[in-house]
């Protein structure tokens, strides 16, 4: 953790020094998205999974002086606290307490999930006495035709069993080498392969291990990685992910592209603006839930208790009931924060006649007629409102008419905690391929929004 501290402050030295030589404001601009950027490519490489995601976020709020709650333990909570809670080691709520009363809560919620492919257990299938594939399962709606011919590695966690106190353990798992692959079937072999071609996962998608001599060797790698012994693993959560790291360019360099900038680039920028803020004048929360891409069905996920659960026990601990837990709750405001989808520039009729987003040029706020996105009237305005105030440009998205778009945890978090919604995201396109881009300005237009709304 102390070498990524040392990294982002190093970015943060660089750019700051830029500014006082007098740069130009153009350049000062410029030189602001970089650094921002450069940090939010950091921190994507230092998240290769989701449990890596939240470790990432755990150990830095407890350097910004956080206390970390455990939900199998009593809370103490106090006026001008600092606090977190992790479920599952995949979904985390921040949240802070003003010295004095307050009279609602300001949420940011996004998710810390990625498209991928799931290691099954019994994971290593022999080929013809030759080669030791994966046997994997899609997680997520992802882009199968990307995962080909790049390198690609494992993380997760494995579980343990402490034979000191009998409790389980997770280790976090990064195999921090190019360790798979998924090869395509030559041209000549598919002639047809460039007129479209419906990918089956368990046949198609097996990325390769090794030849015959790795058979057997696979759980024992991944508990090396995670300092265990391979008869100590009880349990595993292990994904492949994507080795390409992140880069930013362009002719003005105005891009940038990662893995996993849905949704950590909203998760990025949301944390580091609640981080600024000085988050007096509500309850602030920071909120990264699990499990989105697979529709939130699971306790950690957005349809789960994790929200309610926190923002009930904070109130119980502040002497507060449940009437003024309602009430508060009627004057909040929760911003759901995951990426749109951009204009393409091949595909531009793939677009909505007239709520077309592009990169850079703002956070996009979601609509969707049939509820997909809770945006409406009243949280849009809301939203545009502290745009406004904090100098940020903001875009439409909508679905084509004639076209099923996704949806997000908003909506589905609002079953469980109903409050004024508005569902955002930073534009973006190849959405759910392991390499996607985005505008390295927008980035920063969240954090600054996110800085105003926790004011």
């Amino acid at each position: 953790m102390e070498e990524l501290e040392l990294y982002s402050e190093n970015i943060i030295n660089r750019g700051q020094t830029l500014l006082k030589k007098g740069a130009s404001p153009l350049r000062r601009v410029f030189t602001m998205n970089h650094t921002i950027s450069k940090e939010l490519i950091h921190f994507i490489e230092s998240s290769p999974s989701c449990f890596h995601t939240v470790k990432f976020m755990e150990d830095f709020l407890l350097k910004e002086h956080f206390t970390q709650l455990q939900e199998n333990k009593k809370w103490q909570i106090q006026r001008g606290g600092r606090y977190f809670v992790a479920r599952n080691g995949s979904a985390l709520i921040a949240f802070t307490v003003p010295e004095q009363s307050f009279s609602g809560m300001r949420i940011i919620a996004g998710h810390s999930d990625s498209p991928s492919f799931k290691i099954k257990e019994n994971p290593e299938l022999e080929t013809e006495k030759h080669y030791i594939r994966l046997n994997v399962e899609g997680y997520g709606g992802m882009l199968c035709a990307p995962w080909f011919d790049r390198p690609l590695s494992v993380a997760g966690r494995v579980i343990i069993k402490n034979k000191k106190t009998g409790k389980f353990e997770s280790r976090l798992v990064n195999i921090d080498r190019d360790l798979v692959m998924i090869p395509s079937l030559a041209i000549h072999m598919n002639r047809e392969a460039n007129k479209g071609y419906s990918y089956n996962i368990q046949k198609d998608m097996l990325p390769l291990y090794g030849d015959i001599s790795a058979k057997g060797t696979f759980l024992k790698i991944a508990a090396d990685a995670a300092g265990v012994k391979e008869n100590e693993i009880l349990g595993h959560d292990l994904f492949l992910y994507n080795r390409q790291k992140g880069c930013i360019w362009g002719a003005s360099q105005e891009y940038i592209s990662s893995p996993r900038l849905d949704d950590l680039q909203c998760a990025f920028a949301s944390l580091k603006g609640f981080l600024s803020a000085p988050r007096e004048s509500y309850l602030a929360v920071y909120c990264i839930l699990d499990n989105e891409e697979t529709g939130s069905n699971t306790k950690q996920g957005a349809a789960s208790t994790f929200l309610y659960d926190t923002l009930t026990r904070a109130y119980r601990g502040l002497g507060m009931t449940e009437e003024d837990y309602l009430v508060h709750l009627a004057d909040s405001f929760m911003i759901s924060a995951d990426n749109a989808h951009a204009v393409h520039p091949n595909y531009t009729d793939k677009a909505d006649p007239s709520n077309r987003p592009f990169l850079n040029e703002g956070i996009v706020i979601k609509f969707n007629a049939g509820q997909k996105y809770c945006t409406d009237a009243l949280s849009a305005a809301m939203f545009r409102d502290i745009c406004r105030e904090a100098g940020v440009p903001v875009q439409t998205f909508a679905n084509r008419s004639d076209m099923a778009g996704g949806s997000t945890l908003g909506n589905i978090s609002n079953t469980r905690v109903a409050l004024n919604t508005v569902d955002i995201g930073l534009p973006q396109l190849a959405m759910h391929s392991p390499y996607e881009t985005a505008g390295t300005k927008d980035t920063g237009y969240l954090i600054k929004a996110a800085e105003k709304f926790f004011l």
